[in-house]
């Protein structure tokens, strides 16, 4: 081998050996190893602390179903009772907290890939959507329009959920059910029994007043509907929930809730067509008097 002059104890030749041949000696691995990981670490710190709201309008109604101004007002509303009480560096702010939430709510996807598109555990997404869906409880009576003596219109939707453990399962199928009503009727589709207070479709109406009266039975039906829709169009994790049935409970009042909010501050909503009715047939049969007083509905709108 050719003598380049170096002498293995000198001072001088030992640190050029070194330089030439970093894996000769651990440290510069190790300093190596050290350097990266702080510059991944800054990168994750960074991407952890941007701002939710740094985007397009276009994207955050997407995104979070809320314009730029809706999400302001929801974390200023939420803010007491989401807020971290940690004072550490990285604690999620209240804007994040609520953002995660309504990703969660808007896609309805599993909590890690929402962990992964905002870059925080999946633990700490699960916490984030239990804190806000728990705080838009508090709001439910105050955005919930209440209008004393006004009868409406009832629909059922049925979202479905994961079936609890043990053997009361079936405590958790969804039936439809009837609610009872005073001075005054309820309209409702075939899913439902016709009563006195509570009025259905005719199952195969006669051409002329029986045919009129559905028609009319559909169209003021038509806004329950196209709200349920907008509901689930706006908050598809609706559409199948992946939680306990308790919180399943709460994931639906709180889409309901942010549903109100949407539509007070006029938020963009989703385009929804109107579904055909089902070929439903009732839980139970109509009673008498339940078609007796649709016969005189009838009756009374075709004398006009």
């Amino acid at each position: 081998m050719r003598d380049h002059g170096y002498k293995s104890e000198g001072g001088f030749g030992k640190s050029v050996a070194a330089m030439s041949c970093p894996f000769v000696r651990e440290q510069p691995i190790v300093e190596g190893a050290r350097l990266i990981m702080r510059v991944f670490r800054i990168q994750r710190i960074l991407r952890d602390r941007q701002d939710p709201l740094a985007q397009r309008d276009s994207v955050l109604i997407e995104r979070y179903r809320f314009s730029r101004e809706g999400i302001i007002y929801l974390t200023n509303l939420l803010d007491p009772y989401v807020k971290s009480s940690t004072h550490r560096s990285r604690a999620l702010t209240t804007a994040q907290t609520v953002c995660i939430a309504l990703l969660f709510f808007a896609s309805g996807t599993f909590l890690y890939t929402v962990g992964d598109a905002e870059n925080i555990r999946k633990s700490a997404v699960c916490h984030s959507i239990r804190k806000v869906y728990l705080a838009l409880k508090h709001f439910l009576a105050r955005l919930s329009p209440g209008f004393s003596n006004v009868i409406g219109t009832i629909d059922c939707t049925h979202i479905a959920i994961k079936a609890p453990p043990g053997p009361n399962e079936g405590d958790f199928v969804n039936r439809k059910g009837v609610h009872r009503a005073y001075d005054g009727i309820l309209l409702g589709d075939r899913g439902y029994a016709c009563r006195q207070y509570f009025m259905t479709p005719f199952p195969d109406p006669n051409p002329g007043p029986q045919t009129r009266y559905n028609a009319a039975l559909a169209r003021t039906r038509a806004r329950i509907e196209m709200t349920f829709g907008q509901l689930k169009g706006r908050f598809q994790c609706l559409k199948s929930l992946r939680v306990a049935p308790d919180r399943a409970c709460d994931i639906i009042v709180a889409c309901a809730v942010l549903h109100n909010i949407a539509t007070i501050r006029k938020e963009r909503s989703p385009v929804v067509e109107v579904q055909p009715d089902d070929d439903l047939q009732p839980v139970h049969l109509d009673q008498p008097s339940g078609r007796a007083a649709r016969d005189r509905i009838v009756q009374q709108n075709s004398e006009y």
